[in-house]
């Protein structure tokens, strides 16, 4: 499994909210790009950044943030937040984005996500974040009746090979995953997933790897990062599975 660290981008600032509340925000470096080194310097080969205010605004607004990112520190970036036009998800690739993550707009534009599935192929992933079994959208602002599992079907059948699940309820605030829900969503996705919310531990890191399901491919971790509940080394080696005895 890939550990992605999270870089939220929120006013300049790397920051993490509590639940997806802006209004429960912590800034943990003013420069992005200096998280971002850190977590690279301690052994990330990959990263995950969210442009919180393009999430808000339906555009992006930090694209200068991941062009420095990408072009310093030699790892590749999967880039979201904001992006719900072709030329949004084309001015993030050429800012460096490596792969794309597209959320309101892939549920509610049909011919939208068709274009850019067509256009980047395996490079988008669609997040899927959810709220009481149910999709949230626009930046977690708004919560929909879509059921998690309906939706990942949906995306499945227009061409979507990599998805991100995220359990708001549990987003910073390091209580852990709930694995059998994880277990339930890897029966659902075809291609691969990256789980993200609540991660606190190197146990819940290790009870995610235990898992052992093929198609969960990556976990991504903020706070405890952040917080230093653990290092990006150790968190690497709690993701390897266990030996089969």
């Amino acid at each position: 499994m890939i550990l992605y660290p999270a870089i939220d981008i929120r006013g300049g600032s790397a920051v993490r909210l509590r639940q997806g509340d802006f209004g429960d925000e912590t800034v943990y470096d003013a420069d992005p790009l200096s998280a971002a080194r850190a977590w690279v310097e301690g052994g990330a080969r990959w990263l995950h950044v969210v442009d919180l205010d393009g999430a808000r605004d339906g555009r992006p607004a930090n694209l200068h943030h991941l062009e420095r990112i990408a072009g310093e520190l030699g790892v590749p970036v999967e880039f979201g937040g904001g992006l719900r036009s072709r030329a949004s998800v084309d001015a993030a690739v050429a800012a460096g984005a490596e792969r794309v993550i597209l959320g309101t707009a892939a549920f509610t534009d049909v011919d939208f996500l068709d274009d850019v599935v067509a256009a980047y192929g395996e490079r988008v992933v669609v997040s899927v974040d959810v709220r009481g079994g149910k999709v949230a959208s626009s930046g977690w602002k708004e919560q929909t009746e879509m059921e998690a599992t309906a939706v990942i079907e949906h995306l499945q059948r227009r061409g979507v090979k990599k998805l991100v699940y995220s359990n708001i309820e549990r987003d910073g605030m390091l209580t852990g995953p709930d694995v059998d829900e994880v277990r339930r969503i890897a029966e659902s996705v075809r291609g691969s997933f990256i789980y993200s919310g609540g991660i606190g531990t190197l146990d819940h890191l290790a009870a995610l790897a235990g898992l052992r399901q093929v198609n969960l491919n990556g976990v991504i971790v903020g706070k405890a990062l952040y917080e230093r509940k653990f290092t990006v080394a150790e968190a690497l080696g709690a993701l390897k599975p266990p030996a089969r005895g």
